[in-house]
């Protein structure tokens, strides 16, 4: 299942320096030795206080899936928590439509959960003595929605999920995934502007989880909604993620996409977490892929061997910039020493194509040839070229990234 990155709108929800101290006097000397850049640890130690967010900025805008990362006691749980209040903040401002959510108490609060966003959490919290449609609907049934108008909000965010024939079920019958299914489908059922999971395939087996990655990508490339989805695994945060916040001890290491975060870690400890990423399911044509510099139908050979440039090959464009052929640099080099200057005799056809938005572990076996790819845009138009040796180079790279955190670090 490949994510389509649709055009995001308008930011949505920010936070801006927030801090969250868990103890009895969280705005005393923990906060003024936070502030001070005094770590997690000795912080605790010094006034018995935890730190769960340290100066946390960032946004996220309409349509965007923003996954927050980090392994155990990162902050990631604490941060989304800020959003629907579900924590208090020590100090910061978090906005949600331009709303300040955490001035909201009461009725206010209450009615900004329920019309703005919908939960799904790590473990299911079904009524166990409620069927699947019941359950799907609670939300609605706690709007005091009419029971018609909510079965039928149920079965359209049921078809969603693929379980609309499960309607009357016990719950109790369902797999684990079947049942965080419904819970997917009751977030969905009122239609929140927002989305927050937390930690939503974590308790589920990892055949299971990838399904539901996919299901909830497939949804998401239909309703486009706003979704702040927390993990604490990287392959998971790559995979779904349009950009990624990369979390340790209650600050924000690193934000960027799947791409950024993989082929460029602002920090050892990010290099660290990448090296156990299968690179190619995340980068893409349009990170190794070259200029092309192709030449056009009715060019000589002398001229297409000009501008191989003691490369492959090169590709044939129209006046249009699509590519119609591909001249390899023997097959050139060879007609010429034979006093050749028909370009045409030399052109193949049967050359690979692209996009630049395919991983590269879907170019492994078109690299196979040993001939160029050519990267194409949406009007099939040449924009780039990629060599079997760019893939290897740029896999090669991204592997021995956290040498050079180390030698910076360590030496």
């Amino acid at each position: 299942m490949t994510r389509e990155r649709a055009p995001l709108g308008d930011e949505v929800v920010r936070l801006e320096h927030v801090y969250k101290i868990f103890g009895p006097r969280p705005r005393g000397r923990a906060f003024e030795l936070v502030k001070a850049g005094v770590g997690k640890k000795e912080v605790q130690a010094q006034t018995g206080h935890v730190v769960g967010l340290h100066d946390v900025n960032f946004s996220v805008r309409q349509g965007e899936i923003f996954v927050v990362m980090g392994l155990s006691g990162s902050g990631k749980s604490t941060a989304i928590r800020t959003v629907n209040k579900l924590h208090d903040i020590t100090h910061g401002h978090v906005w949600v439509d331009g709303i300040d959510v955490q001035s909201l108490n009461g009725p206010s609060l209450q009615a900004f959960r329920r019309e703005k966003m919908g939960m799904v959490f790590q473990h299911f919290a079904l009524f166990p003595h409620r069927n699947v449609i019941d359950n799907t609907g609670y939300g609605l049934k706690v709007q005091k929605v009419p029971k018609a108008d909510r079965d039928r909000a149920a079965m359209r965010a049921l078809s969603l999920v693929g379980l609309e024939s499960y309607a009357t079920n016990a719950v109790d019958e369902l797999s684990g995934g079947m049942q965080q299914r419904i819970g997917l489908a009751r977030a969905l059922a009122s239609d929140p502007d927002i989305l927050l999971m937390d930690e939503a395939f974590s308790a589920l087996d990892p055949l299971i989880r990838r399904q539901m990655q996919d299901e909830m990508m497939e949804i998401q490339n239909e309703l486009q909604k706003t979704i702040l989805f927390i993990t604490h695994d990287l392959n998971e945060a790559l995979r779904i993620g349009d950009r990624v916040c990369i979390m340790k001890d209650g600050a924000v290491v690193q934000i960027g996409t799947p791409e950024e975060i993989l082929t460029r870690p602002a920090t050892g400890y990010v290099a660290e977490f990448v090296q156990d990423v299968d690179q190619g399911r995340v980068i893409q044509a349009h990170e190794v892929m070259t200029q092309a510099s192709p030449v056009t139908v009715g060019s000589s050979l002398q001229d297409a061997v000009n501008v191989m440039h003691g490369r492959t090959g090169a590709f044939v464009v129209d006046a249009d910039g699509r590519p119609t052929g591909l001249i390899l640099a023997a097959d050139g080099i060879r007609a010429a020493a034979d006093g050749s200057t028909d370009l045409e005799g030399c052109i193949r056809t049967d050359f690979e194509t692209t996009t630049s938005a395919t991983t590269l572990n879907n170019l492994y076996r078109e690299s196979g040839t040993g001939q160029p790819i050519a990267v194409l845009d949406d009007a099939g138009a040449l924009v780039g070229r990629i060599d079997p040796g760019d893939i290897l180079k740029e896999m090669g790279r991204v592997e021995h990234l956290i040498d050079g955190f180390e030698r910076e670090v360590f030496m």
